[in-house]
């Protein structure tokens, strides 16, 4: 059987992503890919333009994920990470990011297709934890001391675990996560990367 069938099957004749019956096609999910179902998604043209970058991003198809992120195969999961990762300027898709929950063997290869540090290079913003680890978007860190957080009412507790940072990207000294289901900005030197 084909690639294309393969994945048509899995996917029950329709994008995987926005469930478009129409110019579906086959797109490896790299890196690694090695041209099984496995390492591949089934995508319509719209979609697929988008995810390899031909054309730009458009927010408002990108929805979809709210329910393609949840998906239970894999190149999937991680091609939706990966989509969240470069939509950070939309509120949904970060706190759509913060609650995903991807395996420790998929976030490695979600994370490993992703142009790190981008964004410092571009701007000369390198984060660092309280111990001088660089941090990166998708991070988890830990809370190393009690944290008063202003207008929301609850102290962010030493140890806490915070998933999926985002870097402020003209500021070194500040990282945003969510703690207690709030999305909270949190000073760099209060955190060490996990």
């Amino acid at each position: 059987m084909s690639l294309e069938q393969t994945l048509r099957d899995r996917a029950g004749n329709v994008c995987e992503f926005c469930g478009a019956t129409e110019a579906l096609q086959p797109l490896d999910v790299g890196p690694d890919a090695d041209g099984t179902a496995d390492r591949a998604v089934l995508a319509c043209s719209a979609c697929a333009d988008q995810i390899s970058g031909t054309s730009d991003l458009d927010p408002k198809h990108w929805h979809c994920l709210n329910e393609a992120a949840w998906s239970q195969v894999a190149p999937v999961q991680v091609t939706a990470y990966r989509l969240l990762t470069r939509l950070p300027d939309e509120s949904w898709a970060r706190d759509l990011l913060d609650m995903l929950y991807l395996d420790d063997d998929t976030l490695a290869w979600a994370q490993a297709g992703l142009d790190t540090g981008e964004a410092d290079v571009d701007t000369g913003v390198v984060h660092k934890d309280t111990h001088g680890a660089v941090l990166s978007s998708g991070d988890t860190v830990t809370l190393i001391k009690d944290l008063k957080v202003k207008g929301a009412g609850f102290t962010a507790k030493r140890g806490t675990a915070v998933r999926n940072i985002s870097l402020v990207a003209d500021n070194p000294a500040q990282i945003e996560g969510r703690v207690n289901d709030q999305r909270i900005v949190i000073l760099t030197e209060f955190v060490k990367k996990s």
